[in-house]
């Protein structure tokens, strides 16, 4: 039964494949062509398509003549002057990363100088331009210095120079020594004794009351503060004219001869 059913699709397939070839055309069977020719005559210029992937005629290479080259023309160029032997050429230095540049210690006598008067952060940047410089940890030193308070015994404050003056001649009638006050919200005025203590400017009131002077009181002249100083014990005419220069990292000051 199985062989039966081989025959019948090998004779089935040979048989479609004579019909689809057109072997059986003579017997009438013969498949139905599948034609449009109406669509053909619909083109328009059919002869400009080509083909984009289709096969290209080979070309023959096209061999252009050889153009004969022109001479290249010979520059002769002066020759370089050989570097004077007590001049020697040197490379132009690298500028430095930072705004401060180096300076060199230079030759010279050294001595000490100081400035003083700066806070806490005018000292940190002051600290870090010095070492930009080149200066050495151990070449500046910084101290923190504190300024006590200071209590005078006041006459003041006075509307004019004239009332100053005046006061000024009864305290010689008196024998009182005095001083000119000129510091913000005390002048014009006189102080008649300085102290470093309210509980001293308070007993030398009480002792100029008794002897006639009825409208001086305490009053304080300064208050207490804190600053940093700085002391440069060694160096150089010119490191410390480029420490001058050093500009906001100095604040205004100028070093001084160390006392």
């Amino acid at each position: 039964m199985l062989k039966w059913a081989i025959w019948l699709l090998v004779l089935g397939n040979a048989g479609y494949f004579a019909w689809s070839q057109g072997y059986l055309d003579t017997l009438g069977l013969k498949p139905v062509e599948q034609r449009e020719p109406q669509r053909m005559a619909q083109q328009v210029r059919p002869e400009t398509l080509r083909l984009l992937n289709g096969p290209r005629p080979e070309t023959a290479p096209v061999v252009s003549a050889p153009v004969p080259e022109a001479p290249a023309a010979v520059v002769v160029e002066p020759p370089l002057p050989a570097p004077s032997v007590s001049e020697p050429v040197a490379p132009a230095p690298a500028p430095p990363p930072s705004s401060t540049v180096a300076v060199a210690a230079g030759s010279g006598p050294r001595a000490c100088w100081q400035a003083g008067g700066f806070s806490n952060d005018q000292a940190e940047l002051l600290r870090a331009e010095l070492a930009l410089l080149g200066l050495p940890a151990s070449g500046f030193s910084f101290t923190e210095v504190r300024s006590g308070g200071r209590w005078i015994v006041y006459m003041g404050r006075y509307d004019n120079q004239q009332q100053v003056d005046r006061k000024k001649d009864e305290l010689r009638a008196l024998g009182v020594s005095f001083r000119e006050i000129n510091a913000p919200g005390l002048a014009p005025g006189l102080a008649l004794g300085t102290y470093s203590s309210e509980a001293a400017a308070q007993q030398a009131l009480q002792k100029a009351e008794r002897d006639g002077i009825r409208t001086a009181k305490v009053a304080q002249e300064r208050a207490e503060s804190q600053s940093v100083t700085v002391r440069l014990p060694a160096i150089t005419d010119t490191q410390r004219a480029a420490i001058d220069g050093l500009g906001e990292a100095m604040a205004g000051k100028r070093l001084q001869r160390c006392g």
